[in-house]
């Protein structure tokens, strides 16, 4: 897994995300890659704003329980699973201004570096610990940049 935390691993993914045009095709799946950037994206707006309400009660219970695992554990996404209907980008986008917002979180959230994260509350399933956080992070952009070939 990419350490998205040290200026190499945050390198590795934004020369990776260069890569991509707005011509890129996916290998699997329905979004283009205009709407592939904006849905990473979404996953530093849980961080950064307060853009999206939090889940609460049971809702918050089934998060923490069942799908917490899958999202910071070490197993990679499949494709085509099952996405929150927040995440879900239905509306073309700019492919230049999601691609320099999206590299952009990722140079802030490497910047704070992994200590800024241990511990940290995150949206939908509590403190996570820094190798959580660099998991989730990770391996979220590395299953859509292979999508997308790159």
């Amino acid at each position: 897994m990419t350490d998205i935390f040290s200026a190499e691993g945050a390198q590795s993914i934004i020369s990776r995300i260069e890569q991509l045009t707005p011509e890129s095709q996916p290998l699997w799946g329905k979004m283009s890659v205009d709407q592939m950037l904006a849905h990473l994206s979404v996953m530093y707006e849980l961080v950064y704003t307060d853009k999206h309400p939090k889940p609460k009660g049971f809702v918050k219970w089934v998060m923490k329980t069942f799908i917490k695992k899958t999202v910071v554990g070490d197993a990679p996404y499949k494709q085509n699973i099952k996405t929150a209907p927040f995440f879900k980008i239905t509306n073309h986008r700019d492919f230049e201004k999601e691609k320099e917002r999206l590299i952009g979180y990722i140079r802030q959230t490497q910047e704070l570096g992994g200590a800024h994260f241990d511990g940290k509350e995150s949206h939908s399933f509590g403190p996570l610990t820094q190798a959580e956080w660099n998991n989730m992070f990770s391996k979220h952009l590395d299953h859509h940049l292979r999508q997308f070939g790159a």
